[in-house]
C-alpha cells in the first residue's frame, strides 16, 4: 500500500458519493454509515480481501459481511467498483421492484452478498457461524503442504448490533471457540437513529470483548486509511495473537455521515437521503468535480479487483488438482460436502426405508423426541456432514447421537468435533446456524423446546427468507410436557411456525413420521422445523403405500369403505383420533377415516386431486391438535378440537383432560356433528 494520501481519498471517497447519489435518488435509504465506513471498506477490499468477481461463489474467497445492513450502498458500491456483475445501472435502480440493489443485503440477490442482513446483530452471528464451518472444515480436510481450505471472515458492524442481544450470544461463543479468522470493524461514531447513544449505551466494547476472549485493537482512527492498515496486518498476524485471544475486534473511531459538513457526526446523517444542498455541500466539501454516478476512468481501473481476483483463484485451483492427486479420496469427500446435498439422496432413501421396515418388525412406543434420535444414531455415523447441537438441552432434546463429539478447542487452538454446546443462547444458535448452511460444507441442526422458538424467531425467519438448509428441532411439543406449566407449554408456537413462508414445518406421529420428517428436512430446499413429543407415542403399521405417502404431508392413515367423518389428526393427537374412531366403530357403528398430517406446509403444495383424495369436502371432518384452533380453518372442517388459551402445571394426562383434548371428547363431537348433519338432511 503505497503512501499516496491523496488518492486513497479519491478512492474513499467515491464510495461515500456513490452512496450518497444512490439514496438521493431513491428518496430513501441510509447514506451515513457508507459515508463514515468509505475509508475501512477501501483499505479491506482493496488490499486484504480475497474475491474473485468474476466467481462470487468461489469456495476459498474471503467473506465479507456488513452487519449493519442498512448501510447496503457501501455494499453495492465496493461490489460495483471491483467488478462484480452489479453494473452502474443497478446503483441507479437502488431500493427499485427488481432490481439487484434491494434496501438491505439479500443473498441471492446481489452477486457478492454473502448473507441476508438488516435485523441488526445478526449478520454478525453468521459471520461466527461461517468462520465456525471455515474452522472446522479446514481441520477435517487441510493437509501439510495443502491448505485447501483457508480463508477469513470480515465483519462490518455498528452500535446497532451491539446493543442487540444476539451479539453477547454469538461473540461469546465465537470466543470459546477460538475463531482466529474472524476479524470485526467497529463502526465506533456514537450516534444512533434517536442521536447520541451515551445516554443509553455506555459500556466498556474494549473491555467486554476482552473478556470474552478476543483480540481487541483500537481504538483507530477510523478515517486514517494507514491506521487501518496496520490494524489488519496486526489482526492478521499470528505474533499479535494467542490462540486464548481468538476472534479480532478493530474499534474503530468515525464520523457519520463524513463528507457533508452540515449533517456530518448526527444523527440526520443515518437514515435519510442528504438533500439536493447536501449532495452540493458534499461536492464541495470533497472537491468533487463529477456527475452523479459517474466514476472516473482513473478511479475505475484502479478499483477494479478481476484480475487479482482470478490469479487468486487460479494459485488456489492448481493447489487443488495437485491435493486431488495426493488425497483422491478426501478431495471426492469435500467436493461432496460443498455440494447441494452434504447427504447422498439415494443412501438416504434407503436409510428411512430399513429404519421403517425394522419398525414394522418391533413397533416401538417411544417419544417422537426419541424417535429423532433413534434414526439419528442410523443418520450420524453414516453422513459426516451433520452438524448439530442444543440450547443446553442435549438430554431433553435428544440431539446427541450415538458417535458424536462434542466441539471442543484444543490447547494448540484447534477444534475438532461435530456437536455444538450453544449453551442457553437460541437466538444465536439458530443465527450462526444459517451462517454455517451459508458457508457450505455442513448441514447444521439445532435443538431447543418448541416454546423457545419465540427466542429465536427472527433468525428462522432469515434462514426461510434466505432459503438455507437447517433442521429446527423442537422438542415438548405440546401440553403434554405437563408439569412444568405453561411457561413451558407451547399453544400457538406450532400455528405461527407455520405461518413462516418457505419454512417446512413437521409434527410426526411416530417413528416412521420421525424419520420420513428427517429425510425431507435434509433434502428438501429451506429449513424445516420438527416437533417432537415429551410424551410416548404408539407406533402406527402401515402398508408400503401408506408409507410413502408420508412424504406428501398428509395422508390416510386408516381407511373404512364409505366412511361417515373424516377425523384429522398432528403428532401426539393421532392416537386420541385413531382410538376415538375404534370407538366410533364398535358402540355407534360409525366408520371414520383418520388422516395423519404431520406437515401442512408439504401437504399444501400437492395436487389438488391428492388433496380431495385424501380430505373429500362432501365428508364432514373435525381437526384435533392440543393448540390454537385459528390456523386449521382454512382447511373448512366442522369442528376444531385444540386450545385457545394458556396452559396447566399438573401431570400429562391431567393436563389433556383439564383441556378434553381425548378420544371421549371426539367421540362426543363426532356424534353431535353427525346427528346435526343428518337433522339437516331432513330439514
Amino acid at each position: 500500500m503505497e503512501n499516496k494520501p491523496g488518492n486513497h481519498q479519491a478512492m474513499a471517497d467515491l464510495l461515500r458519493v456513490l452512496s450518497a447519489d444512490a439514496v438521493q435518488k431513491a428518496g430513501s435509504g441510509h447514506p451515513g454509515m457508507p459515508m463514515g465506513m468509505a475509508e475501512i471498506a477501501y483499505v479491506l477490499w482493496k488490499f486484504y480481501l480475497k474475491h474473485n468477481p468474476k466467481n462470487p461463489t468461489w469456495v476459498n474467497r474471503d467473506r465479507f459481511i456488513l452487519s449493519n445492513g442498512h448501510g447496503s450502498m457501501l455494499h453495492y458500491a465496493l461490489l460495483h467498483l471491483c467488478g462484480y456483475d452489479l453494473p452502474i445501472d443497478e446503483l441507479q435502480q437502488f431500493r427499485k421492484l427488481g432490481s439487484a440493489t434491494p434496501g438491505h443485503p439479500e443473498v441471492g440477490v446481489t452477486p457478492g452478498v454473502e448473507t441476508t442482513t438488516g435485523p441488526l446483530g445478526q449478520g454478525l452471528a453468521n459471520g461466527v457461524g461461517m468462520a465456525l464451518a471455515e474452522k472446522l472444515l479446514a481441520n477435517e480436510f487441510n493437509r501439510p503442504g495443502f491448505p485447501i481450505i483457508n480463508h477469513n471472515t470480515y465483519v462490518f458492524f455498528g452500535d446497532g448490533c451491539l446493543m442487540e442481544g444476539i451479539s453477547h450470544e454469538v461473540c461469546s461463543l465465537a470466543g470459546v471457540w477460538g475463531l482466529e479468522k474472524l476479524i470485526c470493524f467497529y463502526d465506533d461514531n456514537n450516534i444512533s437513529i434517536d442521536g447520541e447513544v451515551s445516554p443509553w449505551f455506555n459500556e466498556n466494547i474494549a473491555s467486554r470483548f476482552k473478556s470474552y476472549g478476543w483480540n481487541v485493537l483500537g481504538p483507530i482512527d477510523g478515517h486514517d486509511v494507514f491506521a487501518i492498515k496496520n490494524a489488519i496486518d496486526a489482526a492478521l498476524s499470528s505474533k499479535e495473537k494467542s490462540f486464548e485471544n481468538g476472534p479480532t475486534i478493530i474499534i474503530c473511531k468515525t464520523i457519520i455521515g463524513k463528507g457533508e459538513p452540515e449533517r456530518e457526526g448526527t444523527s440526520k446523517a443515518h437514515g435519510e437521503p442528504l438533500g439536493v444542498d447536501g449532495i452540493q455541500r458534499m461536492r464541495q466539501e470533497l472537491s468533487w468535480d463529477f456527475l452523479p454516478f459517474e466514476v472516473p476512468e482513473d478511479l475505475k481501473k484502479e478499483w477494479d479487483c478481476s484480475d487479482y481476483g482470478h490469479a487468486l483463484e487460479g494459485g488456489w485451483q492448481n493447489l487443488l488438482e495437485n491435493y486431488k492427486k495426493s488425497y483422491p479420496a478426501l478431495a471426492a469427500l469435500l467436493e461432496t460436502r460443498l455440494g447441494k446435498n452434504v447427504i447422498n439422496p439415494e443412501e438416504l432413501n434407503d436409510l428411512v426405508m430399513e429404519f421403517c421396515i425394522s419398525l414394522a418388525k418391533t413397533p416401538l412406543t417411544v417419544a417422537t423426541r426419541k424417535a429423532s434420535q433413534n434414526f439419528l444414531n442410523k443418520l450420524g455415523p453414516r453422513f459426516n456432514g451433520l452438524l448439530g447441537g442444543s440450547a443446553d438441552l442435549s438430554g431433553s432434546n435428544l440431539t446427541m447421537w450415538d458417535g458424536s463429539v462434542p466441539v471442543r478447542k484444543s490447547e494448540t487452538g484447534t477444534i475438532r468435533g461435530n456437536y455444538l454446546n450453544f449453551g442457553v443462547r437460541e437466538f444465536g444458535m439458530a443465527a450462526i446456524c444459517s451462517g454455517i448452511s451459508l458457508h457450505k460444507g455442513f448441514l447444521p441442526y439445532c435443538g431447543t423446546f418448541l416454546v423457545f422458538s419465540d427466542y429465536m424467531r427472527n433468525a428462522i425467519r432469515l434462514a426461510a427468507l434466505m432459503d438455507q438448509k437447517i433442521v429446527f428441532v423442537f422438542t415438548h411439543d405440546s401440553i403434554g410436557l405437563g408439569e412444568d406449566g405453561p411457561t413451558h407449554q407451547p399453544v400457538e408456537q406450532a400455528a405461527s411456525l407455520r405461518l413462516i413462508p418457505n419454512l417446512h414445518v413437521w409434527r410426526p406421529a411416530d417413528s416412521a413420521e420421525v424419520a420420513f420428517s428427517w429425510k425431507a428436512a435434509l433434502l428438501q430446499d429451506g429449513p424445516t422445523a420438527i416437533l417432537l413429543s415429551r410424551q410416548k407415542l404408539p407406533s402406527f403399521r402401515r402398508n408400503n403405500s401408506t408409507l410413502k405417502n408420508i412424504a406428501k404431508g398428509g395422508y390416510i392413515l386408516i381407511e373404512e369403505k364409505q366412511p361417515d367423518v373424516i377425523l384429522i389428526g398432528t403428532g401426539s393427537e393421532v392416537k386420541l383420533a385413531v382410538s376415538a374412531g375404534e370407538e366410533l366403530k364398535s358402540k355407534y357403528g360409525i366408520k371414520s377415516r383418520i388422516v395423519s398430517m404431520p406437515s401442512t406446509t408439504i401437504f399444501d403444495q400437492q395436487s389438488r386431486v391428492y388433496k380431495e383424495k385424501v380430505v373429500p369436502n362432501h365428508l364432514p371432518k373435525m381437526i384435533i391438535e392440543a393448540g390454537v384452533t385459528d390456523y386449521w380453518w382454512k382447511y373448512k372442517p366442522d369442528v376444531v378440537l385444540g386450545i385457545d388459551k394458556f396452559g396447566e402445571s399438573a401431570p400429562e394426562e391431567d393436563v389433556f383432560e383439564a383441556f378434553g383434548i381425548s378420544s371421549r371428547t371426539i367421540v362426543d363431537s363426532v356424534l353431535c356433528l353427525l346427528r346435526n348433519d343428518r337433522n339437516n338432511l331432513r330439514g
